[in-house]
């Protein structure tokens, strides 16, 4: 990939300006390029967590002709506590519906996997925010990607100047990945959706908690080389209840009333910031994650079901990232 002129004062006016509007800039370090002429966005109308998501799944996957036959799915959900309220965690309601769509869709296998980054007890958080029984119930095969196999691999993006990651067998030998974030503001990230939603695959069981080794080497920087690495196949983002403020943990539920799904994570990121009223050329990894591994903008989004519309109400953010609101 070359850089225009162009690109070049943009960045340096994005180094010279710090926090300012526009995301920071980087120097292209991927070797991995994961083009789609044009993504495709569904934005689906859902007021509450109930039992006819799988119905709303089931139509909104339709319009992408997703084809999931003899395929090891895999479902990667947002678990990040056992805190209460439906604001900190995928809902459970949400990935049920998803592993029942899936499976009549004819999929070899339907696993859920997650690798929370806060608590080291994976299955107290199972069991406190309420998967632990529908997972049994439905017999559905859980992976604790914090205790995982793990597989050396090399990262085919070098943002974070890391050369490899020990990552979990269940998810690279996955046929089809799912991203199934909890539309969220982040207090060190601006946002928490589903790019962001990969730093669960990296296991603390041998980098730390909360994932100590993506922090020291740079949140973006991270997210960029982990999407690269690990490509998501498609995205199930949970924005029914939301999150501002504080976020991942300490913010304010919001009511969006959506979900959003998407065949690329940049497209659903850039999408699910605009629903949340932000610029999405001004989030770092979503900006530069436009180079490679998706699109951004809605010039290249095919968009179905309802329109996305800047929130009248951005979402509120911690003040660092006041940068992000759309107007």
């Amino acid at each position: 990939m070359s850089l225009t002129r162009r690109d070049f004062l943009v960045g340096s006016v994005a180094v010279a300006a710090g926090t300012s509007v526009t995301a920071p800039f980087f120097w292209p370090k991927h070797h991995a390029l994961h083009p789609m002429a044009r993504s495709r966005v569904a934005i689906l109308k859902a007021e509450r967590y109930a039992s006819d998501l799988e119905q709303l799944l089931a139509a909104g996957l339709r319009e992408f002709r997703v084809n999931v036959r003899d395929k090891r799915v895999v479902l990667k959900p947002n678990l990040v506590d056992y805190l209460p309220g439906d604001a900190i965690n995928t809902h459970p309601m949400l990935v049920r519906a998803a592993v029942e769509v899936f499976r009549r869709m004819g999929a070899r296998s339907v696993t859920v996997a997650e690798g929370p980054g806060h608590q080291r007890d994976t299955q107290l958080v199972l069991a406190e925010s309420r998967y632990q029984s529908f997972l049994r119930e439905d017999r559905i095969r859980f992976v604790d990607l914090n205790r995982d196999e793990l597989v050396r691999t090399r990262l085919r993006a070098s943002y974070t100047g890391m050369k490899e990651l020990w990552l979990p067998r269940a998810v690279l030998e996955a046929d089809f990945l799912v991203s199934m974030p909890k539309i969220k503001t982040h207090h060190w990230s601006g946002v928490t959706l589903s790019m962001k939603n990969m730093f669960g695959i990296v296991p603390g069981a041998r980098y730390g908690w909360p994932k100590n080794i993506l922090h020291w080497k740079g949140i973006t920087e991270s997210i960029l080389d982990l999407c690269a690495t690990v490509p998501i196949h498609f995205v199930i983002a949970d924005g029914i209840v939301a999150m501002e403020g504080n976020g991942p943990l300490n913010g304010t539920p919001r009511s969006l009333n959506e979900v959003v799904l998407a065949d690329d994570p940049v497209a659903a990121d850039a999408t699910s910031a605009r629903l949340m009223g932000f610029e999405p050329a001004r989030i770092a990894h979503v900006r530069e994650g436009a180079r490679f591994l998706g699109n951004a903008g809605p010039d290249h989004i095919d968009q179905v079901g309802e329109m996305p519309s800047t929130s009248s109400v951005p979402f509120r953010v911690v003040p660092e990232f006041q940068h992000l609101h759309a107007r």
